[in-house]
C-alpha cells in the first residue's frame, strides 16, 4: 500500500483499490496530475484498513478482486467510512453486479478500459456530492443551534414561505427589511439570515432604536472620539465598528429621529461615517438588517421617515405572519416550549390536556410567539402534574376556552393558499371529531379515503422546520 503526498495536505484524499498493479500506477497518476492526494492499495483488505486510519474522500475499486471483493469492501466502507463516496471500476461482463453495487450506495461505476477523462469526471462528481452533503450537516447544525426557547419554529405555508425568502436573501449582500407586529421574532428571523450568510463568523449586532433615548441613539451607533461632549472621557466605538464583517440588526428602525436617519443613509450610500466629534471617516463592512412594526410606507407618506432611506432599506422586504395566521403552528410551538422550559426548570411534564390544546389554538395570540412562550413558562412552573391543563394557563387563554361556541368557525385570513385553507378545514373538523375520519368524512362530505390521502400528502411534504 502506497500513499502520495506531494499535493496539497488539504486536498480531498482519493483511495485506489486494484489487484492490477498497471491499472493501480495508472489510475493514481491519473488523480495525482488532478491536484488530489491519493493513496494505493493492492487488495480489498488493505483498502479497509486505510479507510480505517484516515479519512478518504472517494474510494475507486475494481469490482473483481481475489479475497475481498469491490461489493464486499463498499459494504465495509459503508460501515467504517459511511460518508466516503465509492466509485467501482468493472467489466463489461460484471456491469449488473455494479448495478447492483450502485443500488447498496456506490456513488458510481466504470467500464473498463477507463477513459481518463470519464473517471476525473465521475470523481470529482461525488467529491462536489461530498461537499454538498458536508455543507447541509453544518448548516443543520448550525441553525440547530438556534432551535431553542425563543427559536423560530414552524410548519405551516406561512412559516415555509417566510422562511424560503430568508433562505434565498441570505447569502446575498442586500439589506433586508422585516415587517411585523411585535412578538413574532424580528430579530431571530435576523439572527438566522446572519447565520445563514456567508457573513456567520463574523458579529452579529443587535441594537433597539426605539429603547435608546434619541440623544443618545446616534453615538451609540456611530460612537464618539474624546471630548465630543461632557463625561466623553475616551473613544468609543458604536455599533457600526462592532459590527464590521457582519450584521448589524436595527429593530424597530421607525424610531429613529430625522437626524440619525441622515447619518444611517449615508452610510448605507458610502460605506463610511464619522464618529461624534471626529473628522475622519470611518470605513465599516456591514449588512444590514432593519426591522419594524409601523408602517414605513405610510410614515414616509406622512413625512416622519426619509424616502430615500426607505427604499434603501427595503430592498428585500420580508413580512413574518401574526400567530393567528400560523394556526398549525400553535401547539408545534407550544411543545417546543415546553420541552425547553421542563429542561430549564428541572421538571418532567409529558403534554398538554385536550382543553388546554384547544384553548391555545382557540385565542389570538396578540402578543404573537412571545406571548405563547411566556404563557408556556408559566404553566411549566405552575403545573403540578405530569400534564399541562387548562387551569395553569393565563386567564387570557383560559377566556377562550370558555367563549368558545358549540358551534366552531375558522378564521382564515385573505390571501390564504387553497391547499392551507382546505387542510385547516380537515384539521379543524377532525378536533371535533376527536380524530373519527369516517364522521369527519362525513361532516365534510367527502370520501374518507381523501382525508387519508390529503394527510399523507402533507406529512410527505416535510418535517417541522427550525430555524
Amino acid at each position: 500500500m502506497t500513499e502520495n503526498r506531494t499535493a496539497d495536505s488539504s486536498a480531498p484524499l482519493v483511495l485506489v483499490v486494484d489487484d492490477e498493479a498497471a491499472n493501480l500506477e495508472s489510475v493514481a497518476r491519473i488523480f495525482q496530475k488532478e491536484g488530489l492526494r491519493t493513496a494505493t492499495a493492492a487488495t480489498g483488505e488493505q483498502g479497509l484498513d486505510q479507510l480505517r486510519r484516515e479519512r478518504v474522500n472517494v474510494l475507486v475499486t475494481d469490482l473483481q478482486m481475489p479475497g475481498m471483493s469491490g461489493v464486499d469492501l463498499l459494504r465495509a466502507a459503508r460501515t467504517v467510512s459511511p460518508g466516503t463516496e465509492v466509485v467501482l471500476m468493472t467489466a463489461y461482463g460484471t456491469v449488473e453486479t455494479a448495478v447492483e453495487a450502485m443500488k447498496e450506495g456506490a456513488y458510481d461505476f466504470l467500464t473498463k478500459p477507463l477513459k481518463r477523462h470519464n473517471l476525473v469526471k465521475s470523481v470529482r462528481k461525488a467529491l462536489e456530492k461530498q461537499e454538498l452533503v458536508e455543507e447541509n450537516k453544518r448548516l443543520r447544525a448550525r441553525v440547530a443551534q438556534l432551535s431553542k426557547a425563543g427559536g423560530i419554529v414552524g410548519a405551516s405555508p406561512a412559516f415555509r414561505a417566510t422562511m424560503d425568502i430568508v433562505r434565498q436573501a441570505a447569502p446575498s449582500s442586500a439589506t433586508i427589511l422585516v415587517l411585523g407586529e411585535s412578538g413574532t421574532g424580528k430579530e431571530l428571523v435576523a439572527r438566522a439570515i446572519h447565520d445563514l450568510s456567508n457573513r456567520a463568523d463574523g458579529p452579529f449586532i443587535p441594537i433597539n432604536c426605539a429603547a435608546i433615548p434619541e440623544s443618545i441613539l446616534e453615538s451609540e451607533l456611530f460612537g464618539y472620539e474624546k471630548g465630543a461632549f461632557t463625561g466623553a472621557v475616551g473613544r468609543k466605538e458604536g455599533r457600526f465598528e462592532r459590527a464590521h464583517k457582519g450584521t448589524l440588526f436595527l429593530d424597530e428602525v421607525g424610531e429613529m429621529s430625522p437626524a440619525v436617519q441622515v447619518k444611517l443613509l449615508r452610510v448605507i450610500q458610502e460605506g463610511e461615517f464619522e464618529r461624534l466629534g471626529g473628522t475622519s471617516p470611518v470605513k465599516v463592512d456591514v449588512r444590514l438588517v432593519a426591522a419594524t412594526n409601523r408602517d414605513l410606507a405610510q410614515e414616509v407618506k406622512e413625512g416622519r421617515f426619509r424616502e430615500d432611506l426607505y427604499y434603501r432599506l427595503n430592498v428585500v422586504k420580508l413580512g413574518l405572519p401574526p400567530l393567528r395566521e400560523r394556526t398549525g403552528d400553535v401547539l408545534l410551538l407550544a411543545n417546543h416550549f415546553l420541552r425547553a422550559f421542563c429542561e430549564k426548570n428541572g421538571k418532567q411534564i409529558t403534554g398538554f390536556s385536550k382543553q388546554a390544546q384547544e384553548a391555545m389554538e382557540r385565542y389570538g395570540w396578540p402578543g404573537n410567539v412571545r406571548e405563547l412562550e411566556n404563557a408556556v413558562e408559566r404553566a411549566v412552573v405552575l403545573s403540578r402534574t405530569e400534564v399541562i391543563d387548562l387551569g395553569d394557563l393565563p386567564e387570557t387563554v383560559r377566556g377562550a376556552a370558555d367563549a368558545a361556541p358549540a358551534s366552531r368557525a375558522i378564521v382564515i385570513p385573505i390571501g390564504t393558499p387553497m391547499d392551507e385553507i382546505e387542510m385547516r378545514v380537515i384539521h379543524e373538523t377532525l378536533r371535533h371529531t376527536q380524530g373519527d375520519k369516517t364522521l369527519a368524512a362525513q361532516l365534510l362530505g367527502i370520501a374518507t379515503r381523501t382525508i387519508y390521502r390529503k394527510l399523507d400528502r402533507e406529512k410527505s411534504a416535510g418535517e417541522p422546520e427550525t430555524v
